[in-house]
């Protein structure tokens, strides 16, 4: 009987895996990680926080699996908290659910499943793996409307070889009928927030109680060049932007370009901002059965994108360049901001993906 270990949140999804891998057969075991402290903080969305882990360990218990929790505060901090922060400061947006699968999520369960003589690891994401000749590939969940791939770009070929994702073949609503059926603590539970670690979304409020210098006044900057206005600190805007500016112009204005180094932000008008390319560093790659493993053999290639986890992929053309690569969109695209990921995409194969670093 395989071994496996499934990361428990304390969610729906997660608990919902543990159950599947256990009827499918497997010898199944719950880990959750203790990632901040949530004390006097009653959002039921919030995964991995105290509350989150009582539903967790609650749900093993139904599934007849051991449930063990571990404490990872430190290292969410250092790897997730503190990047985030850094990278606003910076006048990116930065994804911390994929800083997250990259530095705590994964590494540690593949960690704690060579420590307890595991072959699997798994995870409640919507996604999907395929294994052929020892190579694991990374495919969309069959729901387009949870399709979670998209997170997961970051992951390497040898964790995808080990890592089981049952829910990448259920659709939301049959995921929480086995819930319900099942009476686990979690079915009621709403979706997890985006940003677990963030209280009532308020990124903001965050950053300023790290670096409350960050507040600093600079020009918001108009299409003409003229000075139409004074932002409250650039960490309170990104690209795409059209609340919050407190401007006054001849039409809408959104914020088009962030100088961090000048405190400056730049607005245009809806029709201006849309953009055909963008600039893309630190990819990820992992192929698929169509398409090869290597980065160092691809010069151009089509592929279907996505530069935001909710949009559809759109038909673009990949170019190598000298240390960085080109994504051209066959048609103009709302902007991304840089920070955010862009990932690509051979029909349900994710191919690889990347960090945003510059809009064109």
């Amino acid at each position: 009987m395989s071994k496996v270990i499934v990361g428990m949140s304390g969610g729906v999804d997660s608990s919902v895996t543990a159950y599947l891998l256990r009827k499918a057969g497997y010898d199944v075991e719950g880990i959750s990680f203790l990632l901040f402290e949530t004390r006097g903080r009653k959002d039921p969305r919030a995964c991995c926080s105290l509350e989150a882990i009582q539903d967790a360990a609650h749900s093993a218990g139904k599934a007849g699996i051991p449930h063990t929790v571990i404490d990872l505060r430190n290292e969410f901090i250092e790897r997730v908290i503190d990047p985030f922060v850094n990278a606003y400061l910076e006048g990116k947006t930065p994804n911390p659910c994929i800083l997250c699968n990259e530095y705590i999520k994964f590494p540690y369960l593949l960690r704690e499943a060579d420590l307890r003589g595991a072959e699997f690891i798994s995870t409640g994401h919507y996604a999907r793996v395929m294994r052929i000749d020892e190579k694991g590939y990374l495919q969309k969940g069959i729901d387009p409307a949870k399709d979670q791939s998209y997170f997961l770009y970051v992951l390497d070929r040898a964790t995808l070889q080990r890592l089981l994702l049952p829910l990448g073949e259920y659709r939301k609503e049959d995921v929480r009928k086995v819930a319900r059926e099942l009476d686990l603590p979690s079915a009621k539970r709403p979706e997890s927030v985006e940003i677990c670690f963030v209280e009532n979304r308020d990124y903001t409020g965050l950053i300023r109680a790290f670096f409350p210098e960050a507040e600093k006044p600079g020009p918001i900057i108009g299409p003409d060049g003229t000075r139409l206005g004074t932002h409250t600190g650039i960490f309170n805007y990104t690209i795409g932007q059209r609340r919050g500016l407190n401007i006054a112009y001849t039409e809408p204005l959104y914020v088009a370009r962030i100088d961090p180094e000048e405190n400056t932000i730049y607005v245009d008008t809806r029709d201006n901002i849309y953009a055909k390319e963008v600039v893309i560093n630190n990819i990820n790659w992992i192929g698929s059965p169509a398409v090869p493993d290597s980065l160092s053999t691809l010069q151009e290639i089509r592929v279907t994108a996505k530069i935001r986890s909710m949009m559809r992929d759109e038909p673009a053309t990949l170019i190598a360049e000298k240390g960085h690569f080109r994504l051209v969109f066959d048609e103009p695209q709302w902007p991304p901001a840089p920070g955010q990921a862009a990932v690509f995409y051979d029909g349900d194969f994710l191919i690889g993906g990347g960090e945003v670093y510059e809009i064109q």
